[in-house]
């Protein structure tokens, strides 16, 4: 197999979030980056990056030309750069990824839990928020009052929510227990989830998305918590989902 073509040690160390090329330059010289076992102090050093292990100060990192994560992320953060009432999402994730400006993939709620997407690369980013390619995102719902099949019915069928030309279905709308909905849409609009189940007769009291296509949160991921995706992840947003069967 061919190697990758070879990158100067300051030019790579940059390309994953190190600071500048003079910062990296830097850090590289004052011997707080190892390769393997031993200390590289030469930021001209030719390095193949394919596979490549590195420590900064002790902390692994493993090359990457793109950053793909997933995030549980908790109540009280704004999915912004620019947080106007709470803390930034981006608070959460080590400076080096944050300085390799990763991205939010679609945004969730200041208030609302879950699994949120993140990478640095501009295509992911497009093809998993494109409306055309209408990806659907599942939501556990806690409702402030027993959820009615008539309720059910009416987000199936699809609410005419306002400044809305047409009415909004549910991608799969199912009861868990009296005060829990797992609804499912392939939209993102504006607080879509809250005004559909206000405009079907109940309220939101708590939001939590599980889901994304056939990637879901994995239980072991706590809030606040972030972790790479693996190629198992990147096969369940590739695959179709499969529509429930609505009928009784």
């Amino acid at each position: 197999m061919l190697k990758s073509p070879p990158m100067i040690f300051e030019r790579l160390l940059h390309s994953q979030g190190f600071g500048s090329r003079r910062q990296c330059r830097a850090l590289i010289e004052s011997g707080a980056v190892a390769v393997g076992e031993a200390v590289l102090d030469d930021p001209d050093a030719e390095l193949d990056p394919r596979g490549l292990s590195f420590t900064v100060d002790s902390v692994r990192w493993d090359y990457r030309e793109h950053a793909y994560l997933m995030l549980h992320k908790p109540a009280g953060f704004e999915c912004s750069r620019d947080p106007q009432h709470h803390a930034s999402v981006f608070a959460l994730l080590p400076r080096p990824l944050v300085e390799r400006n990763v991205q939010c993939v679609g945004r969730l709620d200041q208030d609302t839990t879950g699994l949120l997407l993140l990478s640095d690369d501009g295509a992911f980013v497009h093809q998993n928020t494109s409306p055309k390619r209408k990806v659907p995102k599942r939501y556990r719902v806690s409702t402030a009052r027993p959820i009615e099949d008539a309720q059910l019915d009416a987000l199936r069928a699809g609410v005419l929510l306002r400044d809305e030309s047409q009415p909004l279905a549910a991608w799969a709308a199912e009861r868990e227990n009296a005060t829990t909905l797992l609804l499912t849409i392939q939209e993102g609009k504006y607080h879509q989830v809250k005004r559909m189940v206000a405009a079907a007769g109940n309220h939101v009291e708590a939001l939590h998305r599980d889901a994304i296509g056939n990637l879901t949160l994995p239980a072991s991921l706590g809030p606040g918590q972030w972790q790479w995706l693996d190629e198992a992840d990147f096969a369940a947003l590739r695959t179709p989902m499969s529509h429930p069967d609505h009928r009784p």
